[in-house]
């Protein structure tokens, strides 16, 4: 799951860099090449673009009653009979995921519980558009997004559970409810596989949610508590001072001291304080590996942050000078590590910029061209993103409240993103997004309370989304068991247990613990199936 963040163009170019590196590319180009004559590979679906015609929330019938949605299947440990593992996209493509059906989580499942793998692209991700000829002519309007919503990308999964006829399995009824599916989703696809089976638990047997960001908020500080709790601390603290002496410069309204400030970091071009602000805080927050990015796996993740923060508290003679030309705006006192903390973003930030386009535009560290946000024709999955956040999802950028230590100025706050919303989209013939997301359309499943039988729930320790999981700290324990496993990765990040080496004896311990345990109550599931297909037939 993403938080706003100050560049679309950045993000989507890093988020793709980020994608590439995750995959294993021969195997996986080889599964997803393989189109309908054969049964793993690519495929797709006749998708249903309005599952609910007779709520008014979505206006007059669509110009396309259905769309093409995209699908991957891996059969390779499938024996007939056995179950099915359905993967959810969430907010990529599906091919983006493609790793997670060849050696992750999915494929471990289905190799030791003869299952076939499948992931279905979300809609309105990759190339599985709604009106999609409308997208083509007119782009991802206000009007044309107006199906992007929770309640419609769950109901997307039951009905392919209850439809697909996946090639080569012609032969073979796979559909739900008569044979147990199983969902997975990490982040923002956990949430929504959690509330596919509160919704549909009549049609989908069972879902293990990953870091399921289950609960919303308008502003997410808490993004940055778990890594003040667990990163270097000597880094943690430096850059803590420095923001809170920021914060003073913008409390007195200091402006020559916060243009020398922003010359030191080489951003003195950008003309927002706020984006300033979320710019230097790029290496712990988006677009660039932070800590979220930190994974166990050799084949995702990146250490980047530890990097950032060895570079931050470095003895560099060099730099230390830089240190002290401002202390005469704060009483003398000094900036401790301001000089590696500048030099680290002049040197892997700024740059990201491209050549001859100012550092203060859409295109690179700016926020503030309303035209460039409406621009309806970035299909990349950012303003699909974009649009969820400010419908229903929020979770923007914050700082902390007062009295506690930050890592963000406390400048950036959520009308700072919000007003993205209000450029990005607007008003449509049959749409329109709120002034403020509408929080209860997604935290009405349950929020931190949701809990199902068949419904695992895998988060975290050093998660930065935990708060927004079931495993919050201010969230409400409960007894993990077979039927509604509660499982906490004391030293994972944001779904660690969606990677894995298919030799799950070769994995780190703990996630061999995880893996194992994954297999373990969805065997004990599969036992009860028979007698829970009884009971729906009663």
């Amino acid at each position: 799951m993403l938080l706003g963040f100050s560049s679309l163009g950045l993000a989507r170019d890093l988020s793709q860099s980020l994608l590439q590196r995750k995959l294993q590319n021969g195997a996986l180009d080889s599964l997803v090449s393989r189109q309908t004559s054969s049964s793993s590979g690519t495929h797709t679906f006749i998708q249903v673009t309005n599952h609910f015609p007779n709520d008014p929330f979505y206006g007059p019938p669509p110009l396309n009653e259905t769309f093409i949605q995209n699908y991957i299947v891996n059969d390779t440990f499938y024996k007939p009979g056995g179950p099915i593992f359905l993967l959810n996209s969430g907010e990529t493509s599906a091919r983006s995921r493609g790793s997670v059906l060849l050696t992750g989580v999915v494929a471990e499942l289905a190799q030791a519980l003869n299952g076939m793998g499948i992931i279905l692209e979300h809609r309105y991700y990759g190339t599985s558009f709604p009106n999609s000829g409308l997208v083509a002519s007119d782009g991802l309007t206000t009007d044309n997004l107006r199906w992007l919503t929770t309640e419609q990308s769950i109901a997307d999964i039951a009905y392919f559970a209850q439809r697909v006829e996946v090639p080569g399995h012609e032969d073979e009824d796979l559909t739900a409810p008569g044979r147990p599916w199983i969902l997975y989703g990490g982040s923002l696809a956990g949430a929504e596989v959690a509330f596919t089976i509160k919704e549909y638990g009549d049609i989908i047997y069972g879902a293990i949610s990953s870091s399921g960001t289950v609960k919303v908020f308008k502003g997410y500080p808490q993004w940055y508590y778990t890594i003040q709790k667990n990163a270097p601390q000597d880094c943690i603290r430096s850059i803590e001072d420095i923001v809170n002496k920021m914060d003073f410069l913008i409390a007195t309204n200091n402006t020559a001291a916060l243009t020398d400030l922003k010359t030191i970091f080489g951003l003195e071009a950008l003309q927002d304080i706020r984006d300033f602000a979320l710019t230097i805080a790029n290496p712990v927050f988006y677009p660039t590996n932070t800590w979220q990015e930190l994974n166990w796996s050799p084949t995702a993740g990146s250490d980047d942050f530890f990097l950032f923060c060895d570079a931050v508290t470095a003895n560099n003679s060099t730099l230390a000078g830089v240190d002290s030309q401002l202390s005469n705006y704060t009483g003398g006192k000094k900036w401790k590590n301001l000089g590696n903390y500048a030099n680290y973003i002049k040197e892997n930030i700024v740059p990201l910029c491209p050549d001859g386009v100012s550092l203060d535009s859409n295109e690179c560290f700016g926020t503030h061209n309303a035209t460039a946000w409406a621009n309806p024709f970035d299909t990349s999955g950012n303003r699909a993103y974009l649009y969820q956040s400010c419908l229903e999802a929020g979770q923007w950028s914050e700082g902390a409240p007062p009295g506690r230590r930050t890592l963000l100025s406390r400048s950036v706050q959520p009308d700072y993103s919000e007003q993205w919303c209000q450029w990005a989209f607007p008003p449509g013939k049959f749409n329109k997004i709120p002034a403020s997301p509408m929080l209860e359309r997604w935290n009405k499943f349950g929020a931190l309370r949701i809990q199902a039988d068949r419904l695992a729930q895998v988060d975290g320790g050093i998660d930065p989304w935990q708060y927004a999981c079931v495993h919050s700290p201010d969230g409400f324990p409960r007894r993990d068991t077979l039927l509604r496993p509660y499982y906490k990765i004391e030293q994972g990040g944001h779904h660690w247990d969606e990677n894995g080496l298919l030799n799950i004896s070769a994995e780190p311990g703990f996630i061999q613990a995880i893996h194992k345990y994954e297999i373990t109550f969805v065997k004990s599931w599969l036992a009860d199936f028979p007698a829970w297909l009884t009971g729906l037939k009663s």
